[in-house]
């Protein structure tokens, strides 16, 4: 299995990038596919983690993914193979779109126009799919469902300032450390109450 890594780790994110159309949220949920359920290189929680870092760096987020991956199975060597395979399908079409196709031909041709306009549905349904699966395993419920709908619509308004993404970035962290910080003095806390009434 050592020596197909390499392959394989190019192959899955080659189809990652053939058959993901809309980029970005569009992908996640066929990479948690192919990187948690199918090949299980990640646990779900893993996963999770690792779509924030890749989310919060700058770049590509499918390349973000790939080279973590990459890296934490194979290294370098693996970071580069997964990295390539994941752009190398985006340059091929892009490149044959240059070739071949022009926004007159795209908008004039009726089969090419129906085509692309099949597509965005399908590019809603593949934004919308990781969102509900990613907040069931971030453990938002009923109680918490207001925090991402009210920060939604603070960007969603344009309002200076309020609507800056990097704000709530920063935000969450700090609210995610305190409250961290906060169970895991609880908790020793908890342990020290329960050793004095062991040991009386």
């Amino acid at each position: 299995m050592s020596k197909r890594l390499l392959p394989t780790l190019f192959f899955t994110f080659f189809k990652i990038g053939a058959f993901t159309f809309g980029g970005g949220w569009a992908m996640i949920s066929i990479i948690e596919r192919e990187v948690v359920n199918k090949h299980h290189w990640l646990e779900k929680e893993a996963f999770l983690d690792l779509l924030a870092v890749a989310q919060s760096l700058p770049g590509i987020l499918a390349v973000n993914i790939a080279v973590a991956i990459g890296d934490k199975l194979k290294g370098m060597k693996g970071s580069v193979v997964s990295a390539l395979g994941t752009i190398l399908p985006s340059f091929l079409m892009i490149l044959l779109i240059a070739i071949f196709l022009t926004p007159d031909l795209i908008k004039n041709n009726e089969v090419l126009s129906a085509i692309f306009k099949g597509i965005r549905p399908a590019v809603v349904a593949l934004i919308v799919a990781p969102v509900i699966s990613s907040a069931r395993s971030a453990g938002i419920g009923w109680k918490t469902i207001w925090i991402p709908v009210v920060v939604a619509l603070l960007i969603w308004s344009k309002l200076p300032y309020v609507s800056n993404p990097i704000v709530y970035i920063i935000i969450g962290g700090v609210c995610g450390y305190l409250y961290m910080n906060r169970q895991m003095k609880t908790a020793a806390r908890q342990a020290v109450e329960n050793r004095k009434e062991d040991n009386p």
